[in-house]
């Protein structure tokens, strides 16, 4: 499943190529042929994600909420501008699926040993598909245009140049403002999104006072929005916390060190593309972290491998459906 710095990626994506716009939809699945209707031709009048979940906004008090759960992915084909904010003050700004950033004068290469920081540009023509969620990667090229849609797409958004299908989300609806209001409100804060002082306070005071374990808390979005299960796993190992301790048994100082960890590296994840949650990194070793997954995580996806500090196996367990990777000797 995307986590929040996915979304907010992608959210940038459409602030980018679409706000400002009249966009055409349609439902070439035909699942969502009504709610396309509604808002075909109307201009996009803004993007924004809070947590897993964005919001679109179309003239005439119109919203467009999706959340993409396990499976949903977006695919963009066309001309896509770079977020310009991102680009400028870091020099990096690609997709969710093409990895790489810049280290002053050092390039860096992903498995596939594409630079992105060459191969991504402002605004440029796509030959091939660029799918918006996690761990995909690039769609064949098409020289239609439109592309023929590919697969089940539930939404089709298309601008004169740029193309962007929906494909397998587990929210895709048609809103109110009040509606909209009403979804965000259900939602735990966001370091994006909310003023980051008040929306600690708020985090601290619901995990102080919940007696559930501090690892299901993390993956609950009322309590706060974005954390995934490698975000969750990561936080915890950092913090040392055991995640099986519950939220009001963890110290106050503990709790605020695990907000102010993930605004941090949500943050790294929206400019970077990637959960990247290991520090200190050289050189050599940041550059295999960005392109390989299995270098950039403590505990993730390491089940029965050394803990990076202690050398304890990692362990995998069952919590609420989802697998949890911890150490039981840096979290007991």
């Amino acid at each position: 499943m995307p986590e929040g710095h996915s979304v907010h990626r992608i959210a940038r994506q459409f602030a980018q190529n679409y706000v400002g716009r009249a966009v055409r939809t349609s439902s070439p699945q035909g699942r969502f042929a009504e709610g396309a209707a509604l808002i075909d031709g109307r201009e996009m009048l803004a993007a924004r994600a809070v947590g897993k979940q964005m919001f679109l906004e179309f003239e005439g008090d119109l919203w467009l909420r999706v959340h993409l759960g396990m499976y949903g992915a977006w695919d963009f084909a066309g001309t896509i501008e770079v977020d310009p904010t991102i680009a400028s003050a870091n020099g990096r700004m690609g997709q969710t699926n093409q990895r790489g950033t810049d280290l002053g004068e050092v390039e860096v290469f992903d498995a596939a040993g594409e630079n992105s920081l060459s191969s991504i540009g402002a605004p440029r023509r796509a030959r091939a598909h660029v799918r918006m969620s996690e761990q995909t990667t690039g769609l064949p090229a098409d020289d239609h245009w439109p592309p023929h849609p590919v697969g089940q797409v539930r939404l089709r958004l298309l601008t004169d140049v740029t193309c962007a299908d929906l494909r397998g989300p587990t929210a895709c609806e048609i809103q109110t403002p009040d509606q909209v209001v009403a979804a965000i409100a259900k939602l735990g804060p966001d370091p994006l999104v909310d003023d980051v002082d008040e929306a600690e306070e708020r985090f601290v005071a619901v995990v102080r006072r919940k007696p559930t374990a501090i690892g299901l808390l993390l993956m609950d979005q009322a309590v706060v929005s974005g954390i995934g299960n490698v975000y969750r796993a990561e936080l915890l190992f950092r913090a040392g916390v055991n995640p099986y301790t519950s939220g009001r048994d963890v110290p106050e100082d503990t709790v605020r060190a695990l907000w102010r960890d993930w605004v941090r590296l949500l943050r790294i994840g929206v400019e970077t593309g990637q959960m990247m949650t290991m520090d200190g990194l050289d050189g050599d070793a940041y550059r295999r972290a960005m392109a390989h997954r299995d270098d950039r995580h403590w505990v993730y996806h390491r089940a029965g491998l050394p803990c990076r500090v202690c050398g304890t196996a990692i362990v995998v367990e069952e919590a609420a459906g989802r697998k949890l990777y911890w150490c039981p000797s840096c979290q007991a």
